[in-house]
């Protein structure tokens, strides 16, 4: 078995026999009961390999579909003109960016169907092609947008050029709704959905499937689809990991599975991840060494984002369907980013809880996020880490806590709201990055940070001050008992009370009691 890491074009995949996940029942109902169709989901989730296969079939090229579940399905195998736009294909920093990716790709369709002295503007341009190509093949017309937000996106944090972009990807788009004669079927894919004021508010007949029950799988991999194609691959990636096969299930769901696109659907493992863990028989963070982009952090810091809530969010439905390009709010964009995911809803209410939807875009996103929130360099990122774990795991809490004041020593550059949302979020990294070696369990209120770290010889009870003192943190210890769950422990227990001053802007002080009866 070979893998298609990477590929994202049907015909080369099937050509040359590639693996692939029969997904071409779903096309078939998609491309037979509508014609205006949205999809969002995280980047490297299949939305590329989806418009190939529809572009594939819908040229009628039957031969590429032998033993899928399409060649029962369709009868006809027409082949419509087939208009691809691809807006990965450039940086968009400049208005002339997206010009000349549009003009690119119209100049292309031009030569073959055809122009028009009046059609001076992007949207008359393709207005005639559109008509130009069904009059010349008498067969309705085919268009897919690959990424189509790629330019909104790039463009977070500059208002002028985002309504530049909005402007004209707004005109563009605006022909699926005036030619509809001549139109198949027109999909448009991306991360997000940007709507109100935005490049959809024209397209009322744009059916949005992101959160559609009939089409949660049309990109992903299934439960029973890792089972069916993969299981012997997954039994020998548990051989070379000293893992049973089922062990070796479980670890892939906790590492890889979990994205949901609607409350009670089955979750969704993220192909990019599976298919590189099997090729390479090693697990790793796949998706999330590909590139987070920097827009998220823009939007979290702009927006003085506590980092607490990620793991506690509960937000509309419609929150989460659309995003508005003037809203500060980061948690749409995050969530259809695919580092959120649904994990409970309120019907009454109409509430989604939102959570990390696995191991990998937890602990990968936690990691990303410590040089913009705490003074350790990005490339030092493993090694501060590292250096805090062992000094837990060998019961060595004075360095711990010299490290920890270290980090906080050079923190003004950092801060650009409140100091204590600072300290709260950069506490809340550490800590969260600590518990994916050893048991932390945490509680937080207006400030003040409550810690139990466990590891297998050692329990730590820590209490942290904002302008108080170290007494008075371990007075807090001692007069609400922390320390009483673990009387009958037989693991040694520290005692831990640390003062962050908010006139120095870092620890000012800490003590360190071993508990003489634990």
């Amino acid at each position: 078995m070979i893998y298609p890491i990477g590929i994202q074009n049907f015909e080369s995949l099937i050509n040359d026999g590639y693996v692939y996940v029969d997904k071409t029942a779903l096309v078939y109902q998609m491309a037979t009961t509508g014609r205006y169709y949205f999809l969002s989901r995280p980047r490297r989730f299949g939305k590329s390999l989806l418009l190939s296969t529809l572009e594939a079939y819908l040229s009628g090229k039957k031969e590429l579909f032998r033993g899928l579940a399409i060649e029962k399905l369709e009868h006809k195998w027409e082949e419509h003109p087939i208009l691809h736009l691809d807006l990965n294909t450039a940086k968009y920093d400049a208005m002339d960016s997206l010009n000349h990716v549009l003009d690119d790709s119209l100049k292309k369709w031009e030569e073959i169907y055809g122009t028009f002295p009046t059609e001076v503007t992007f949207a008359l341009r393709l207005k005639g092609i559109v008509e130009r190509a069904y009059e010349k093949t008498g067969h309705r017309v085919a268009i897919l947008v690959d990424e189509y937000d790629k330019p909104m996106l790039q463009a977070i944090g500059n208002e002028t050029l985002q309504a530049e972009y909005r402007s004209t990807l707004k005109a563009f788009y605006s022909v699926l709704k005036t030619q509809d004669r001549y139109i198949k079927l027109a999909f448009l894919t991306g991360v997000t959905k940007f709507g109100k004021v935005s490049v959809f508010s024209d397209l009322n007949n744009l059916n949005d499937i992101s959160m559609d029950d009939r089409y949660i799988n049309i990109c992903g991999i299934t439960d029973g689809e890792l089972h069916e194609y993969f299981d012997n691959d997954v039994a020998l990636l548990g051989e070379r990991n000293g893992l049973t096969k089922e062990e070796c299930y479980t670890k892939l769901k906790e590492q890889y599975d979990g994205y949901h696109f609607d409350y009670k659907t089955e979750g969704l493992y993220n192909p990019f991840s599976i298919l590189n863990t099997l090729a390479k028989m090693k697990f790793a963070n796949y998706w999330f060494e590909t590139g987070t982009p920097s827009f998220l952090v823009f939007l979290m810091k702009n927006s003085n984002y506590q980092l607490e809530k990620l793991t506690e969010e509960q937000v509309p439905g419609d929150f989460l369907n659309s995003i508005d390009s003037m809203s500060r709010n980061p948690i749409p964009v995050i969530y259809q980013s695919g580092y959120l995911t649904i994990k409970g809803y309120n019907e009454e209410f109409d509430i989604y809880r939102l959570g990390f939807p696995n191991k990998e875009v937890e602990s990968g996103f936690i990691k990303y996020l410590i040089p913009f929130y705490t003074p350790v360099e990005e490339e030092k990122t493993g090694f501060f880490i590292t250096n805090f774990i062992m000094d837990i795991r060998r019961g060595a809490p004075e360095s711990f806590m010299q490290r920890m004041q270290s980090m906080f020593a050079d923190t003004d550059y950092k801060i650009t709201g409140k100091m204590e949302l600072y300290f709260q979020n950069a506490m809340y990294l550490v800590f969260k990055m600590l518990g994916f070696y050893t048991d932390v369990e945490r509680t937080t209120s207006n400030g003040r940070i409550d810690i139990v770290l466990k590891t297998k010889d050692y329990i730590y009870v820590m209490e942290l001050k904002l302008d108080g003192t170290a007494d008075d943190a371990l007075r807090q210890i001692e007069e609400k008992d922390y320390a009483l769950p673990f009387a009958k422990d037989s693991r040694k227990l520290y005692k831990i009370g640390v003062d962050f001053s908010s006139e120095t802007r870092g620890i000012k002080e800490w003590k360190i009691i071993p508990d003489a009866d634990a």
